[in-house]
């Protein structure tokens, strides 16, 4: 594996004479913070190894360079010796592997299908799609967020990865056969909501999100919950009991007068007193000491609509991206 540095292929310039080419300039390579030298080769392959030092002609050109993999400390000097440039830890840019092969990228540095970017913008993005609950399928699939053949990757994967992602004419036999199909799948729709960690992650639940409040099980990839504001209920109030007093007044009441006769029989108006004989007759009248007491006790209702409770937490928008 082999690569270059920016100086490769450069025109360099005397820096006494900044308009005079550094004829005869002479560049050295060492070792990465070191002062052991290391070559420069003239080919991808590092089987032809420059001159160290290497003497630039009359123009100050540099010519091409390739190096091993890594990093590099080069010095240019003048003709005299005199330093123009020197730098150390230069990263040799590729890596590229055989004879005019383009160089490669490292892909756990790139972002992958399924990966999520998130943009202060709102329209589409190059190689994105929006996670808004629309879909994507094939140029014939009748997608809505975008039809293309760039969507397979994303489609396979978004297939396997959440069993909930509705398809259209429902699931086939596999993501490949689906795509082949020209179906289309439903994205994950993040429009109005925040981003949350699953509960476990491949670890046990924490329980800082549980169906109880948040509404669903919250070890479910995909699964959505909560809410913008709630309304309270009797339940959600603390306990409380009310003090103070009721008052109110006892109305006499009065016994009808009647008569009280004493002739030896026993009905509801006679008395009989012991054994004695004879009538006794008059009029009782008295008023009831003792009663019970009840009324109504009324009061002013205390304003109250029932309006629900804002829980939304202080949030800035901006679009989530999925990478195809």
């Amino acid at each position: 594996m082999a690569g270059s540095i920016a100086l490769s292929l450069t025109q360099r310039y005397d820096n006494a004479s900044p308009h005079a080419p550094l004829d005869g300039g002479l560049l050295y390579f060492y070792a990465a913070g070191t002062t052991t030298p290391q070559s420069a080769y003239q080919d991808i392959s590092l089987t032809i190894p420059w001159p160290n030092p290497i003497t630039l002609d009359s123009g100050g050109n540099i010519p091409q360079l390739f190096f091993a993999d890594g990093y590099i400390k080069f010095r240019l000097t003048n003709s005299a010796g005199v330093t123009q440039i020197s730098a150390d830890y230069v990263l040799v840019l590729g890596p590229t592997s055989g004879a005019g092969a383009a160089p490669s990228v490292d892909a756990t540095t790139i972002l992958a299908a399924g990966d999520l970017k998130i943009k202060y913008g709102t329209g589409s993005l190059t190689g994105f799609v929006r996670a808004n609950g629309r879909s994507i399928g094939s140029a014939t699939s009748g997608a809505s967020e975008r039809a293309n053949s760039d969507c397979q990757t994303l489609f396979e994967f978004l297939w396997a990865a959440d069993a909930n992602l509705t398809v259209s004419t429902g699931r086939g036999a596999s993501a490949n056969a689906d795509w082949a199909a020209n179906k289309n799948i439903a994205l994950p729709d993040w429009r109005g909501r925040a981003l949350a960690g699953l509960d476990d992650m491949g670890n046990s639940a924490a329980g800082r999100l549980t169906a109880s409040y948040f509404g669903t099980a919250a070890t479910v990839l995909g699964a959505a919950g909560g809410a913008e504001s709630k309304t309270l209920l009797t339940a959600n109030l603390p306990p409380y009991t009310p003090g103070g007093t009721v008052s109110g007044t006892v109305t006499a009441l009065t016994v009808a007068t009647r008569s009280v006769s004493a002739a030896g029989s026993n009905d509801l108006n006679t008395l009989s007193v012991g054994n004695n004989a004879g009538t006794t007759t008059g009029n009782q009248s008295g008023a009831l000491v003792s009663g019970t007491i009840s009324g109504t006790v009324t009061g002013t209702a205390q304003g109250g609509s029932s309006t629900p409770v804002a829980i939304a937490s202080p949030m800035m928008l901006a679009t989530i991206y999925i990478k195809l």
